[in-house]
């Protein structure tokens, strides 16, 4: 199994210092961030769905094995609330595609206000090709039942697995052959950081889960102060402890930049 392991968006002027050289443009962030991490979930797609030749740009900007996650835009989960989503889906992957091989998971985050309605769920899924994988983000706890269980399952599709104050807020569900996991928080200090305890947890949850041959994706949404970064880093070598193949994250590279023990 290899644990993919980075941060939900990179863009944040707060990490200077931290991960990009103070006398490092911004518009070469992209790049600095692809020498210390393997993969990122880009969130610049929820508010507003980038051309293609931006995502064709992005592609161009990374290095091979590269992975981008892609978080939906909101039209679909948040303003059309999962309804008529053969247009909202294909543009999203028309746009999204422009990543070529670089494309991971898209991630379906759906809003707290949305209740549970499996048939939705089932028909949007359904407009993503096969090859696309997805992952599904519930925030209103009527989600919780078999059926919808069994819709993600049918449709090959990962619950999402998230973390807020350093506990899971979903149930530990695979429903799928590979895994994502969300952290938006933890309870350590300086916050919104995680502790060395709640991270070794999470490690376990998913060596537990997941056999060796699958993919799980593990992205860090606490970017205040760099805290992602910092977490990301703890966290791949709680992974590694566990023995699961991790990617790498600062200060875990190899020198030719190859992932440690990943040979890629």
């Amino acid at each position: 199994m290899t644990v993919l392991i980075g941060t939900s968006g990179w863009q944040y002027r707060d990490w200077r210092g931290v991960l990009y050289p103070e006398d490092r443009p911004q518009r070469l962030w992209l790049e600095e961030y692809a020498r210390h991490f393997s993969t990122v979930e880009n969130n610049n797609a929820f508010y507003r769905l980038p051309e293609r030749k931006t995502f064709a740009d992005w592609r161009e900007r990374t290095p091979a094995g590269f992975v981008m996650a892609v978080k939906a835009s909101r039209y679909l989960t948040h303003i059309k609330r999962l309804h008529d989503p053969e247009e909202p889906v294909h543009r999203l992957m028309e746009h999204a595609e422009g990543l070529g091989e670089r494309l991971g998971p898209v991630l379906l985050q759906l809003p707290p206000t949305l209740r549970c309605d499996p048939g939705v769920l089932d028909a949007a899924l359904a407009c993503f090709p096969r090859r696309v994988r997805v992952a599904v983000e519930p925030r209103h706890d009527s989600w919780w039942t078999d059926e919808v269980r069994d819709v993600l399952q049918g449709r090959g599709a990962a619950l999402c697995w998230a973390d807020s104050g350093s506990r899971p807020v979903s149930p530990l569900w695979r429903t799928a052959d590979w895994g994502y996991v969300r952290f938006h928080g933890g309870l350590a200090e300086p916050r919104p950081r995680y502790g060395r305890q709640a991270l070794t947890s999470w490690a376990g949850r998913i060596a537990d889960a997941w056999p060796d041959r699958a993919d799980v994706h593990a992205y860090f949404n606490n970017d205040t102060g760099g805290a992602a970064v910092h977490d990301a880093v703890a966290f791949a070598r709680a992974a590694a402890a566990r023995g699961r193949t991790v990617t790498r994250t600062p200060g875990e590279e190899t020198q030719d930049g190859r992932d440690p023990g990943h040979g890629g």
